[in-house]
């Protein structure tokens, strides 16, 4: 579906912040980017030298025991040759990151051909919001949503057919709005960044858990049954299976604190920065609220594969969470990785009718 667009080109130029057209900036969202940035460099590092502490601290005497003889030495790593794999690891999540969301979810970049309407509607707006068009991808399924990555030179607003279905032309122009003003603001690429670290840590965690609950299970089942010499052995190995597992369950979840740290810091602000942007740029508040609550309404009904299929670890980037779903005793990566990423969507909807001088 290729939604159409009004005009009503006056009204949105004179709801802008001056003359240009261009957003108020806002002091606040940078400031938490600033921290938000120190963050994402600093945990890497702090990822690593807790492997280095606990591989001296419990590995070698581990070793030591396990083989029944002294080591000398301890690991070392080079904080130049660490840094240097850091930050080309960041360099090269902030140049590949936005397309591997997009992969991630089966966003597909579209062409004017495909969407005209929609491709005018983001050119326009794009104008509005004094930022370079981005490029336009679609999502087909059933789950109304929109993100954002990418920086404002390089950057993809991508939508879903359901979004494209549900919502009218004013809605649909405010949540357009919305993530261009991600772009404009240059979260959209921060936190595309920021996406892949508490995802590596949840999965490190994860195989953790597993390794464990399989020796659990192993042990529960008489395994370890031989002579004196082969029970040694296998005491040694379980101990060494159950303490590595257990180090690295424990500095996975340290660190994926510390990565949720960075979203909450950043992520809630992040989006009420956008809706103010949004409103902005279309001069109606409403709109985006009327969006919200469609959106927020529609989730509950979605099927669990269309919003197991949207999944992984990307749902801070969305318009709006998936949260509010009639999920069984299985729950979606992105609510274990990601928790509470969003604001909740009737204090958006206050804070945008605010704006518009409604009443609450």
């Amino acid at each position: 579906m290729s939604p159409s667009v009004p005009s009503g080109e006056s009204r949105r130029h004179s709801a802008s912040s001056d003359d240009s057209g261009t957003l108020s900036p806002d002091r606040g969202l940078r400031a938490r980017m600033l921290v938000a940035t120190g963050l994402v460099v600093a945990l890497p590092f702090a990822f690593v030298y807790a492997f280095v502490f606990l591989i001296n601290a419990v590995g070698l005497p581990l070793l030591e025991w396990a083989n029944e003889r002294p080591y000398t030495g301890e690991v070392y790593v080079d904080p130049v040759f660490l840094a240097v794999v850091v930050l080309g690891g960041l360099a090269v999540q902030y140049r590949y990151g936005p397309r591997t969301v997009l992969r991630s979810v089966g966003a597909r970049h579209v062409s004017a051909d495909e969407y005209p309407e929609l491709h005018a509607a983001v050119t326009r707006l794009a104008a509005q919001a004094d930022v370079p068009v981005p490029d336009v991808a679609v999502k087909h399924t059933e789950i109304p949503n929109a993100f954002a990555v990418g920086t404002p030179g390089d950057g993809t607003v991508a939508v879903t057919t359901g979004l494209l279905d549900r919502l009218g032309d004013e809605e649909l122009e405010a949540v357009l709005a919305h993530e261009l003003s991600h772009l404009a603001n240059r979260d959209a690429s921060l936190m595309t960044v920021a996406w892949v670290l508490p995802t590596v840590t949840y999965y490190l965690a994860v195989l953790a858990f597993y390794v464990l609950y399989g020796l659990v299970r192993f042990l529960g089942a008489g395994g370890g049954g031989g002579g004196n010499r082969d029970g040694r052995g296998l005491l040694v190995g379980l101990v060494v299976i159950t303490v590595s597992a257990v180090a690295t369950l424990s500095v996975s979840a340290m660190f994926w604190f510390g990565s949720v740290l960075i979203h909450r810091v950043l992520s809630r602000y992040r989006e009420y920065a956008a809706d103010r942007g949004a409103a902005e740029i279309t001069g109606s508040p409403a709109a985006l609220a009327s969006a919200l609550r469609t959106v927020d309404e529609a989730m509950p009904e979605m099927p669990d594969e269309d919003l197991r299929e949207l999944d992984g670890g990307a749902e801070a980037l969305y318009l709006a969470p998936l949260e509010a779903r009639a999920f069984g005793d299985r729950e979606l990566v992105s609510t274990d990785v990601f928790p509470e990423t969003h604001p909740p969507t009737r204090e958006r909807v206050a804070r945008l009718r605010e704006l518009a001088g409604e009443p609450a």
